[in-house]
């Protein structure tokens, strides 16, 4: 299957180039000068994947202008599409914002047409890992009862609620899907590795912080007792579940 990818850069002989680059790699290339040509383009067919320069001055649907950065936090809001900056600013703070708005990965201008074809190639196949685990949660879930009990806290699975009592916890889906995990795996040793790919996190690399961060916010609005740090190897749900 090939993926449709979208270059979306007002200079034309840049979209022209990843263009007839991308396409002799078999990819399907679609071009946008602008936000409003960009969404144009969604609206034609799927994307599995943008390649947006962050200095683009495009356009939103309220016709005022728009950078590269404030369309990625828009895109971002809209779909899970992947998302890779290009930037002609060295400066990291600005790399650190576009990732802060939803971007996936980042390339510097000059930059070279391999090296963004192997980051294309990876943030991809890392999305095929997300949407996999997300089904084989789901089909887990699926299996379960709705309600499940556990140390006083009931996690209702189909309204992603969790009651403590009559009180309800607010949960992010990222927190949802982190105690989902722990939850279908009770008094499991779960790697950091395998709990990224049980929810919908994209960063391959095993070092990345995002899950001890999910997990401190788990830790602040539950008991912090269930989950166990297991050193060297992950995280245990210590609590018997039911349902």
């Amino acid at each position: 299957m090939a993926y449709n990818v979208l270059v979306v850069d007002d200079e034309s002989v840049i979209r022209a180039r990843l263009k007839g680059y991308f396409e002799k790699e078999g990819y399907r290339v679609h071009q946008a000068q602008n936000g409003e040509q960009m969404w144009e383009e969604f609206n034609r067919q799927h994307i599995d994947l943008v390649i947006l320069d962050i200095n683009l001055q495009g356009i939103n649907s309220m016709t005022s202008g728009v950078d590269g950065l404030s369309l990625t936090r828009e895109l971002r809001s809209r779909s899970d599409v992947g998302i890779i900056l290009v930037t002609g600013r060295d400066e990291a703070i600005d790399k650190i914002i576009g990732l802060e708005m939803g971007a996936d990965d980042y390339v510097t201008k000059p930059f070279e047409l391999r090296e963004l074809l192997v980051r294309v190639k990876n943030l991809l196949w890392r999305i095929s890992l997300v949407r996999k685990a997300e089904k084989e949660m789901i089909e887990q879930l699926e299996q379960k009862d709705d309600v499940i009990i556990f140390d006083g806290y009931a996690l209702e699975l189909n309204s992603r609620k969790l009651l403590h009592g009559e009180n309800l916890i607010k949960l992010t889906k990222a927190e949802f899907e982190l105690l989902a995990a722990f939850v279908l795996h009770p008094q499991q040793v779960l790697s950091r590795e395998r709990l990224m790919q049980q929810t919908s996190h994209r960063n391959q690399d095993v070092n990345d912080r995002t899950i001890d961060v999910i997990l401190r916010r788990l830790r602040n609005k539950l008991n912090p007792e269930l989950f166990v740090t297991v050193h060297g190897e992950g995280y245990l749900f210590s609590a018997k579940v039911e349902g």
